[in-house]
């Protein structure tokens, strides 16, 4: 039996159905709309960060094409970081020790409270020493608990640290690698690692350690090199820019083992971080230092991509209206 007005009911609910559906269709079309974000710095001719930028000095192209910037903060943001320390062989005790004062220096003096770290070691794997944190003391605690031993599997290990990093709280995320020497004991290559990283969100920062005593800076060809060039110069060509790897190769060091910063390059470059080589353990606290400058001194951008999600490499860039100074970001991005 029938009641009376079962059909208005009906039919009153078949219409809010629709209007479910249509606003659910509506909140796909919306979602198919992706904020990309862009952590932008920018250096003068003389190698100096630029301050005081606006969002009108900036112009971002996605594929060529110019893009509608919808965010910009030229203030410092928090960052969620994670610190990468190779612990082969090849780091001695003396070497150790110069690490876990630079990182000590770093975690504790130069970076902002608000910023979340988390520590990771690696020879022949990685193992992850302290997880997510704000409390310094913790790092510390960890890295006290820090030798060197085995080989070197740093790809893997950055590997195992993006999962890691893209759980961090804050939307500015990064990794510090530290090294010494040559990954020799990955299953992962270089190239699938790129991928991988190209396909985060992470800026990479790598410090190489160079064994032989020799400094280089790996930096924007546009800008002249504050540390001296070496002789002769490394193998591999292309632009490099640093996140911060901590490393070394395994076993002994051998004479003519010597960091591959093209590699490194090839790790750090899309992201809009860098690779930069320093002349011995002593020097990894100046270079630190440098990290905590430019991770302070940052803009960060972001427009609206209507690119479909078809797995596929989309190049970005960056540019400021005054031509003289260089823009470091990231490169692109992967629509998946």
């Amino acid at each position: 039996m029938t009641r009376p007005g079962s059909g208005l009911v009906a039919a009153a609910f078949v219409a809010a159905a629709a209007a479910t559906i249509a606003a659910q269709d509506g909140f796909k079309l919306k979602s198919k709309v992706e904020l990309v974000n862009v952590t932008a710095t920018v250096s003068d001719d003389s190698g100096r960060f630029v301050a005081g930028l606006r969002q009108g000095d900036f112009t971002i192209y996605e594929d060529n094409e110019k893009q509608e910037i919808k965010f910009f903060s030229a203030d410092r943001v928090p960052v969620s970081l994670g610190i990468l320390l190779d612990t082969s062989g090849s780091m001695t005790p003396d070497k150790m020790e110069y690490a876990r004062a630079a990182i000590n220096r770093f975690t504790q003096e130069l970076l902002d409270p608000d910023d979340e770290l988390f520590l990771m070691t690696f020879s022949r794997s990685s193992h992850l020493m302290q997880d997510w944190t704000t409390d310094r003391r913790l790092i510390s605690r960890a890295l006290s608990r820090v030798e060197g031993d085995g080989g070197t599997a740093m790809y893997d290990a950055v590997a195992d640290a993006l999962p890691i990093t893209a759980g961090g709280k804050h939307e500015k995320k990064a990794i510090l690698l530290i090294s010494d020497g040559n990954d020799r004991n990955s299953t992962m290559s270089v190239n699938e690692l790129r991928q991988a990283i190209r396909e985060s969100e992470t800026l990479v920062y790598a410090l190489g350690v160079d064994a032989s005593g020799r400094t280089f800076q790996i930096d924007n060809p546009r800008q002249p090199n504050p540390l001296p060039i070496p002789f002769p110069i490394p193998r591999g060509r292309g632009r490099g820019f640093p996140q911060i790897i901590f490393g070394g190769g395994g076993g002994a060091v051998q004479m003519d083992e010597h960091v591959n910063a093209d590699n490194l390059r090839r790790i750090t470059d899309d992201t809009g971080g860098r690779t930069e080589i320093v002349h011995g353990f002593k020097d990894l606290d100046q270079a630190t230092a440098r990290i905590a400058d430019e991770l302070s001194k940052q803009y960060y951008l972001g427009y609206s991509s209507t690119r479909p999600k078809d797995g596929r490499w989309h190049a970005i860039r960056v540019e400021t209206k005054d031509r003289k100074l260089t823009v470091r970001a990231r490169r692109g991005y992967v629509a998946s």
